[in-house]
């Protein structure tokens, strides 16, 4: 318990740079991924295949190489800066690499949202002359999101979660970075890793709950 006294201020700095990831990349990938859906059931084959390519190849490429890439080569190799402190740049680069992974699981739950919608209501905008995207905004995105309110928090919920890996993206601020730099000091210590689980714990139980309960009160019965 004194170890965990000792680096809770540090711990503690670096669980709040894993919770502004978080909130960056949820906002980030929800915008993204509800593009990546309309481009999913675009009636334009071309918008139809380049989100289908990006989202199976994103979901199936692991983390910890998205974030590498995000580092190694929009960084380095392309000079994508965000700014001149190291610091807050790969934060960026890697809240840009962690949105881009999540919004491939946004889009599919999305997807799977809109696969709930009746096709008698987007036949019905047609015949009153919508377009595509006017029926999608209005008729069909907002029925979809209502029905995927739990999906999309388990999503949150593990993206929360995979902010531990950020070290991958050059970013060595948060939590688990700071927590194996006082197991380099003091060697392996359950107070300190307890107390980094109860942290994440505070976070991803009362998302899942509250999603869950929205879920249920949104929920419209077919």
């Amino acid at each position: 318990m004194e170890d965990l006294i000792r680096y809770a201020p540090d711990l503690a700095a670096g669980f709040l740079e894993n919770i502004k990831l978080s909130i960056v990349a949820a906002i980030v990938s929800l915008v993204f991924g509800t593009v990546l859906v309309a481009m999913r059931v675009s009636p334009t084959p071309v918008l139809r295949a380049a989100g289908t390519i990006y989202v199976n190849v994103v979901r199936n490429t692991p983390l910890t190489l998205v974030l590498a890439f995000s580092a190694l080569g929009l960084s380095d190799q392309l000079g994508l800066v965000f700014s001149t402190e190291p610091r807050t740049n790969s934060f960026w680069i890697v809240a840009l690499g962690l949105a881009a992974y999540t919004a491939a699981f946004v889009c599919e739950a999305l997807r799977s949202g809109i696969n709930t919608v009746p096709l008698g209501q987007a036949e019905a905008a047609r015949a009153i002359g919508l377009t595509f995207m006017q029926s999608l905004r209005m008729i069909i995105l907002p029925q979809a999101f209502r029905a995927v309110v739990a999906p999309l928090g388990s999503v949150m919920i593990a993206m929360v979660k995979n902010t531990t890996v950020a070290v991958a993206g050059g970013f060595a601020a948060d939590a688990a970075a700071n927590m194996k730099e006082s197991f380099d000091q003091v060697g392996a210590s359950i107070p300190i890793f307890l107390g980094i689980v109860v942290a994440f714990m505070a976070v991803t139980l009362p998302i899942g709950y509250l999603t869950g309960r929205l879920a249920q009160r949104l929920a419209v019965a077919r």
